[in-house]
C-alpha cells in the first residue's frame, strides 16, 4: 500500500540550494567558481572543507549538477547557473546520476574502495559529459587509501573531476591538498543567518519572533542545517506564533536578561541573591551547565568590548542587553572579568565531571561571589599607601633588627653565585687548581669550594644531613641528620681528596653534640624573619584584606644607589630612611586545598 499523501521532508533538507545564488555566505568561493567556469579552467580535483552544516555536500553537488548540465534545449555548456530542469541536473538533486558517484569515506576507508574508483576511471561516462567522484568525509580515508588515490588524483583522465568534502582539513595528507583546489567554506554570519530563517519561515507560513530567531542564530554556531532544523523544531513546538521564551524553553537556556542579572549579582559578592536566582533559572527548565557556559559567555563578550566596542553591535543581541553590557564593560576592571573568566572556567570542568551538577554550580556560585569582593592587589596597595600617608600606621619593629639572631656564616656562603654557567655535573666544572688542606680553615670554606666545584648534589647533602661537632683543617666530624645515605662520609672524603689534590681527609661520625645542619640554620632564620615580618602594621593590614593569605618569604631589597651616602674615607652609610624587608604576601587562590 502506498500513502497518498507525499511524506513530509525537513527545512534542512526541502530548502537545500540548488544553485550558487542560492548558496548564503560564500561569496568568496562563489565567485571563484563562477570565474573558473566562465574561463574555462575548471579544475580537476576541489576540496571544500569547514565547520558542519555550512553546504560543503551542498556545494559538491552544485558543481557537479553546473558540470554537466545540458540547459532545458540540450545544447548548453558547463555553467555556474544550472538549469535544474534538464535529466541531468534532475537525477544529480535526486541522487540517481548514474554519473556523480557519491561515497561516503566514513563507511569506506580501505584501498579495496579506492581501487574501485581506480578501475573505473578509465571508462568514460554513460550519459553525462564528466564522470563525477565525490567523496564524503574524506579525512577519514586510511592512509593506504590515499596513497592508492594519489596517481588517479594527480592525472585523472579527461573525464573525470573528484569533489571532497571533510570537516578535518588537517588530517588529510599534504599529498592530496597540493593536487586540489581547496575552498574554505565560512561560518554564516549572524546577519545573514537571520535573513535565511525569515525567508523559509516565511515560505512556510510560520510566524516566529525575531528575538527567537536571534536565539537560534546564536544556537546554530554559524551551521546554516543547524539553524534550519533548531527552526523546523521551534516551529513545530510553538504551534502558532513562536516566541523566544519558547524557543529558550526548547533549548533549555537561561533568559539571557537573567543571566545578566546572575553576572551582576556575583560581582556585587551578594551570594545569597545569586543562589537565590540560580535555583530560579533551574526550577524554570535552565541546564546549570548552561547557566554557567552564558555567564562565561557573557564575561568574553564585556571583555571584548572593552578592547573593541564594535563588539556590542551583535544583532543576535537585544538592545537592553547591549545597553547592559555597555555599562558593564565601562564599570568592570579587565583584571576583575579575567579572574571571573579563568574561575569560570574551572567550574565548567567541575560541574560536567560532578554527580550533581545543580550542587556543584552553586559551589561555583558561592565561589565567585567570595571573590568578587576582594581588592586587586593594585588597589589594595593604593589602599595601604593611603594609610600610610595619614599616619594610620605606627612604625613597627624591624624584621631585621639589630638584636636579630643572625644565622651561622655557613648559611650566607653555602650557595654562592656561579663564577660561569656550566652544564652537566661536577665533572664538567671549571679546573680548579689543587689547594692545600689549611688553606679550608673552617667548614665555611668546605663548604664554598664544593659550590664552586658545582657538585649540587654533594652541596645539597652536606646542607641537610652535616650537623657539624668539630672542624680542623683535613679532619670533619659530624652528627649524621634526617638519614644520609650510607656511604655518605666516604663519599665526602673522596671528593675533597680529589679536589685538593690528593691529599687525605678524615670524615668521621658522631653518636651525638652536632650544631645545627645549614638547612635547619636557613629555615630557622626564615621562620623568624617571618614572624618578625607579621608584626609589622602594614603586614597585618594586608593579611587582613585577603583571608586566608599566607606569608610565604621575607626578602630585603637592596638599597638603590641614589640612597647611599659615600663619605670622605670611602665608607657607606645607608640613608636614613633606609630600605626594610619586603614581605611576599600569596593571594588566596579559591581552587587551593587548604591543608
Amino acid at each position: 500500500m502506498t500513502d497518498s499523501k507525499a511524506a513530509y521532508q525537513v527545512l534542512a533538507r526541502k530548502y537545500r540550494p540548488e544553485t550558487f545564488a542560492d548558496l548564503v555566505g560564500q561569496d568568496a568561493m562563489v565567485r571563484t567558481l563562477k570565474n573558473a567556469f566562465a574561463a574555462d579552467r575548471i579544475a580537476q580535483a576541489f576540496i571544500m572543507t569547514g565547520i558542519r552544516g555550512t553546504g560543503k555536500t551542498t556545494t559538491a553537488r552544485i558543481i557537479a549538477k553546473g558540470m554537466n548540465c545540458i540547459g532545458p534545449d540540450g545544447t548548453g555548456g558547463p555553467t555556474t547557473e544550472p538549469c535544474g530542469v534538464c535529466e541531468h541536473c534532475t537525477a544529480i538533486s535526486e541522487g540517481r546520476h548514474v554519473d556523480v558517484m557519491e561515497m561516503d569515506a566514513a563507511s569506506r576507508t580501505g584501498v579495496g574502495d579506492i581501487r574501485e574508483i581506480i578501475e573505473s576511471v578509465h571508462y568514460r561516462a554513460a550519459s553525462a559529459r564528466y564522470k563525477i567522484y565525490i567523496i564524503d568525509e574524506v579525512h577519514m580515508l586510511s592512509t593506504s587509501a590515499f596513497n592508492a588515490l594519489l596517481k588517479t588524483l594527480e592525472e585523472p583522465p579527461p573525464h573525470v573531476k573528484f569533489i571532497f568534502a571533510t570537516t578535518e582539513i588537517r588530517k588529510v595528507p599534504v599529498t592530496v591538498l597540493s593536487r586540489c583546489q581547496r575552498f574554505d567554506l565560512r561560518r554564516i554570519e549572524p546577519e545573514v543567518m537571520i535573513a535565511l530563517l525569515k525567508r523559509i519561515a516565511d515560505a512556510e507560513g510560520a510566524q516566529i519572533a525575531d528575538d527567537a530567531l536571534a536565539l537560534i542564530t546564536r544556537a546554530a554556531e554559524g551551521s546554516a542545517r543547524d539553524a534550519t532544523s533548531l527552526l523546523d523544531q521551534s516551529i513545530s513546538h510553538g504551534a502558532g506564533e513562536t516566541t523566544a521564551e519558547q524557543v529558550r524553553a526548547m533549548l533549555g537556556l537561561a533568559d539571557r536578561g537573567r543571566v545578566i542579572d546572575l553576572f551582576d549579582m556575583i560581582l556585587r559578592g551578594d551570594a545569597a541573591a545569586a543562589l537565590t536566582e540560580l535555583q530560579s533559572q533551574y526550577a524554570d527548565g535552565a541546564d546549570p551547565v548552561a547557566v554557567l557556559r552564558d555567564l562565561a559567555e557573557i564575561t568574553h563578550w564585556i571583555s571584548v568590548a572593552k578592547i573593541t566596542p564594535d563588539a556590542l553591535e551583535d544583532p543576535t543581541v537585544s538592545p537592553e542587553e547591549r545597553s547592559r553590557g555597555k555599562a558593564l564593560s565601562d564599570q568592570l576592571a579587565m583584571r576583575v572579568l579575567s579572574r571571573l573568566w579563568q574561575m569560570l572556567l574551572k567550574a565548567l570542568e567541575e560541574v560536567s565531571a560532578a554527580p550533581n551538577a545543580m550542587m556543584a554550580a552553586e559551589m561555583a556560585i558561592i565561589r565567585l561571589t567570595h571573590v568578587a569582593d576582594l581588592p586587586d592587589p593594585e588597589a589594595l596597595i593604593r589602599r595601604v599607601q593611603q594609610a600610610q600617608n595619614a599616619g594610620e600606621f605606627a612604625r613597627g619593629p624591624s624584621v631585621a633588627g639589630a638584636q636579630a639572631t643572625q644565622a651561622p656564616q655557613a648559611v650566607r656562603r653555602a650557595r654562592p653565585a656561579p663564577v660561569a654557567q656550566a652544564h652537566g655535573n661536577a665533572a664538567t666544572a671549571l679546573a680548579v687548581a689543587p689547594q692545600l688542606v689549611e688553606s679550608f680553615p673552617d667548614f665555611e670554606s668546605v663548604v664554598d669550594l664544593i659550590a664552586r666545584m658545582r657538585d649540587m648534589t654533594l652541596l645539597v647533602m652536606v646542607e641537610r644531613h652535616v650537623a657539624l661537632v668539630r672542624y680542623s683543617p683535613g679532619r670533619i666530624e659530624f652528627e649524621p641528620r634526617d638519614n644520609p645515605p650510607a656511604d655518605f662520609a666516604q663519599r665526602l672524603a673522596e671528593r675533597l681528596r680529589g679536589w685538593t689534590g690528593g691529599q687525605r681527609w678524615a670524615v668521621t661520625i658522631a653518636n651525638g653534640g652536632g650544631a645545627p645542619t645549614i638547612a635547619e640554620a636557613r629555615e630557622a632564620e626564615a621562620r623568624a624573619a617571618r614572624e618578625r615580618a607579621l608584626e609589622l602594621p602594614i603586614v597585618q593590614q594586608v593579611m587582613a584584606a585577603f583571608p586566608g593569605a599566607k606569608l610565604t618569604d621575607v626578602k630585603r631589597v637592596a638599597p638603590a644607589p641614589t640612597e647611599i651616602a659615600v663619605e670622605a674615607d670611602g665608607a657607606t652609610n645607608p640613608h636614613d630612611s633606609g630600605t626594610g624587608p619586603v614581605a611576599e604576601v600569596d593571594e588566596w587562590d579559591p581552587f587551593e586545598d587548604e591543608d
